[in-house]
């Protein structure tokens, strides 16, 4: 069984000066952690944030770009660059954790088809089209109603990466943009992290409908970890706290100086906050990956935690490492090793 977590931040990080080597006290992801979860591979996101032109998005993907790529000088003896899964099948017999690359907001293509290209020579092979902002490409779920789903140059995007083989990923659009992307691509699509509305009512997750068709055209949903997006009473609980009216501008300070230990520490609070909270179980993650199962059978479901990218994790699942935990619930839920190695990896593989 290959263990592969689709949907990482990591690259966000690693710009915020984090020592990859390290078994981080709050770090999501490190080598050491990825090592004691047996993990084997995972999407290192591009993120660029939606306030920022085109132009800045570019700049920032590429510097995210260069960040994961400077791990991989440095870090030789550990991780390795793949693309296929030939390769990450390669690198795990030599021992290698494998990082692939995926861009998290389609901004930075600008109005460029050619910065398609670009990224995918470079080793990126999914892109997220939009994030909490309507783009050039289509609306997301967080706005809505500005192209109605997808503009002319994001169904030309689809086409593009269909013909360089890079996945299309529909989390954080629109549902009206999904069904456009479904429309327009001639090949299956992903959710990267996202989960399921019928069990948290969150236009980030996807309906029954959305998964059964994102199925029947041979795609599949990556089960989010975030708090948020598996379990709607703790939004209450996160707005009841109060910790976000002054955290978000905490990490923003520390976001813009991580080189400053007095505003590092001061974002460390927030989080031993946040970890404070009474947060839902890391069983609802199966929760979601048996309701999935439940509409569209085994083949079509796997991980993309979204580490990294999240201010607060579920109870039991603080951090990679803690993967086998999760494994372990769904095994005793009856899950066969044949139907563990599908949600681990054959699922997302057979499409990529």
């Amino acid at each position: 069984m290959f263990l592969l977590d689709s949907h990482c931040d990591t690259p966000s990080h690693i710009l915020r000066l984090r020592d990859m080597a390290v078994d981080g006290k709050y770090a999501h992801v490190d080598f050491p952690k990825l090592r004691r979860g047996g993990v084997d591979g995972a999407f290192f996101a591009l993120y660029t944030p939606a306030s920022l032109s085109a132009s800045e998005s570019y700049i920032h993907a590429s510097k995210l770009l260069q960040g994961v790529r400077s791990v991989l000088k440095f870090h030789k003896d550990k991780a390795r660059l793949a693309t296929t899964r030939s390769e990450a099948y390669k690198n795990k017999a030599d021992g290698l954790f494998s990082i692939f690359l995926g861009l998290e907001n389609g901004a930075a293509l600008g109005s460029s088809l050619e910065r398609i290209e670009e990224f995918h020579e470079a080793g990126i092979r999914y892109i997220t089209l939009c994030h909490s902002r309507n783009n050039q490409i289509c609306d997301s779920c967080a706005e809505g109603g500005g192209w109605n789903g997808l503009s002319k140059f994001g169904k030309d995007v689809v086409r593009v990466m269909n013909r360089l083989g890079m996945l299309v990923d529909v989390s954080h659009i629109s549902d009206a943009s999904f069904y456009d992307v479904l429309e327009t691509s001639s090949k299956p699509v992903v959710a990267t992290h996202s989960c399921c509305r019928a069990l948290c009512d969150h236009p980030r997750n996807m309906t029954d409908a959305m998964i059964k068709d994102l199925a029947a055209a041979g795609g599949v949903i990556q089960i989010n970890f975030y708090p948020l997006f598996l379990d709607g009473n703790f939004k209450h609980v996160l707005e009841q706290s109060g910790i976000m009216e002054y955290g978000e501008r905490i990490e923003s300070e520390f976001i813009a100086d991580p080189a400053s230990s007095t505003k590092r520490a001061a974002w460390n609070k927030v989080q031993d906050e946040l970890i404070a909270l009474t947060r839902p179980s890391f069983k609802l993650i199966a929760d979601h990956i048996d309701h999935v199962v439940s509409l569209v059978g085994i083949d079509h479901v796997g991980i993309g935690s979204d580490y990294d990218g999240i201010e607060v994790t579920p109870q039991g699942m603080e951090d990679i490492s803690r993967m086998p935990v999760l494994f372990e619930e769904l095994r005793s839920r009856g899950y066969t090793d044949s139907d563990l190695s599908k949600i681990a990896s054959d699922n997302f593989f057979r499409i990529l």
